[in-house]
C-alpha cells in the first residue's frame, strides 16, 4: 500500500532547519516593528483642520440649498399677494354686479308686476304702455345677462380662492424647508467653530492665516484677454468693488455676500439678472473651456457646482470663500473646476 506521508526535506539537517526558522522569525518581528519606527510624525492639528474645511464645504452646500428654498419662498409670497389682490378685486366686482341686479329688480318691482295683457286693457294710453313694456323686456334681458355674468365671476372667484389656498400651503412648506436648511447651515458652522477652537493655538493661528491668504489687491493682468462684453466688464468692476466685504451666508449684498450672492449682485450692477444659486448660475449662459475663460465668466467648482467665482483674468478669480474669509482674489485652480459659463 502506497504511503501518503509527506517526504522529509532533503538537504537540511535538524540544526539547519532551526537556524532558518529562527532567521524567519527575526525577519517577521523586524517587519512588524518597521511601520511603527518609520511612520511619519503625526501632525496634531492636521485632522482638525481637514474637518473644519469639510464642515465649511458642507455648510456652503447647505447655504446654496437655503438660498434656493428662500428664493422659492419669496416667489410664492409674491404669487400669494397677487392672488389675494385678485380675490379682493373680484369680490368688489361681484358686489357691484349684485348692486346692478338689485337696481334692475327694483325697476321691475316698481312696474307693478301686473300681467301684460291686463295692464294693456287697463292702460289709458296703449302706446305709452307698449313703450314701457319694451323697456321692461330690455331690463329682463339685461337682468338675465347680468345674472349669468355674476355666476361666471363667482365661479372664477372660487377658483382664485382655491388657488390662493394651494399657494399658501406651498408657502408654508417652503418656509419649513427654509428653516430646515438654516438649521443645517448654523449647525455645520457651529461645529466648525468648535473644532477650530479646539485646535492647538499654533494650528488655529495657521488655519486663520491660511483662511485669509487670498489677495485683496488685483494681481497684474498684463496680457490677459479683455472681457467678453461690456456687461461682463461692468460685472467685474462691481465684483472688485466688493473685495474685503465679509462672507455672510444667504446674503447677496451690498454689505456682505455668499458665493452666489456676490455673482448675482455683481451682474445686477451691470443690468443683468442672474438666478440666485450657483447650480442655476452655471446654466445662465453658454459654457466655454477653462482655457478660453475671459473676465466676467462664472467659474463653478466641485461636481455639484456648490461654489462659484468670477474670472478676472491672468488665472485669477474673485469670490466669497466661506465664513471668516472675506471677498478676495484666488487662483482659478484653487478647487476642481466643473464648468465655466459666459453670461
Amino acid at each position: 500500500m502506497a504511503s501518503h506521508r509527506r517526504p522529509s526535506q532533503s538537504g537540511l539537517t535538524q540544526s539547519a532547519r532551526v537556524t532558518v526558522l529562527s532567521a524567519a522569525a527575526a525577519t517577521a518581528a523586524a517587519a512588524l516593528a518597521a511601520p511603527v519606527a518609520s511612520a511619519a510624525p503625526h501632525e496634531p492639528g492636521a485632522s482638525g483642520k481637514a474637518k473644519v474645511d469639510r464642515l465649511f464645504e458642507e455648510a456652503e452646500k447647505a447655504t446654496e440649498q437655503y438660498d434656493k428654498a428662500d428664493e422659492h419662498a419669496k416667489e410664492l409670497r409674491d404669487e400669494v399677494k397677487h392672488a389675494q389682490d385678485g380675490i379682493a378685486r373680484g369680490q368688489e366686482k361681484i358686489n357691484r354686479m349684485r348692486g346692478a341686479l338689485g337696481a334692475i329688480a327694483g325697476a321691475q318691482y316698481r312696474s307693478g308686476g301686473i300681467d301684460p295683457a291686463l295692464a294693456l286693457l287697463l292702460s289709458s294710453n296703449p302706446n305709452t304702455y307698449l313703450d314701457q313694456a319694451a323697456a321692461l323686456d330690455r331690463l329682463s334681458e339685461r337682468q338675465s345677462g347680468a345674472l349669468q355674468d355674476l355666476q361666471h365671476e363667482q365661479r372664477r372667484l372660487a377658483q382664485q380662492r382655491a388657488e390662493a389656498g394651494r399657494k399658501l400651503s406651498e408657502l408654508e412648506r417652503s418656509r419649513t424647508e427654509v428653516a430646515r436648511h438654516k438649521r443645517t447651515v448654523e449647525s455645520k458652522l457651529a461645529e466648525a467653530r468648535r473644532t477650530l477652537n479646539a485646535l492647538p493655538t499654533a494650528d488655529r493661528a495657521s488655519f486663520d492665516r491660511a483662511s485669509r491668504s487670498g489677495r485683496t489687491e488685483l494681481p497684474p493682468l498684463s496680457g490677459s484677454a479683455p472681457a467678453a462684453s461690456s456687461r461682463a466688464a461692468a460685472a467685474v468692476m462691481a465684483a472688485r468693488s466688493a473685495i474685503g466685504k465679509p462672507y455672510i451666508w444667504g446674503a447677496n449684498g451690498p454689505s456682505g455676500f455668499d458665493c452666489s450672492g456676490l455673482m448675482q449682485w455683481s451682474y445686477a450692477r451691470a443690468g443683468v439678472g442672474l438666478p440666485r444659486t450657483s447650480q442655476e448660475q452655471r446654466y445662465a449662459g453658454h459654457q466655454v473651456p477653462l482655457s478660453e475663460a475671459k473676465p466676467g465668466d462664472l467659474v463653478a467648482y466641485r461636481h455639484d457646482a456648490s461654489h462659484i467665482a468670477m474670472y478676472v483674468g491672468n488665472g485669477q478669480v474673485v469670490h466669497a470663500p466661506y465664513p471668516g474669509a472675506p471677498v478676495r482674489y484666488d487662483p482659478v485652480g484653487m478647487m476642481p473646476v466643473s464648468s465655466v459659463t459666459r453670461v
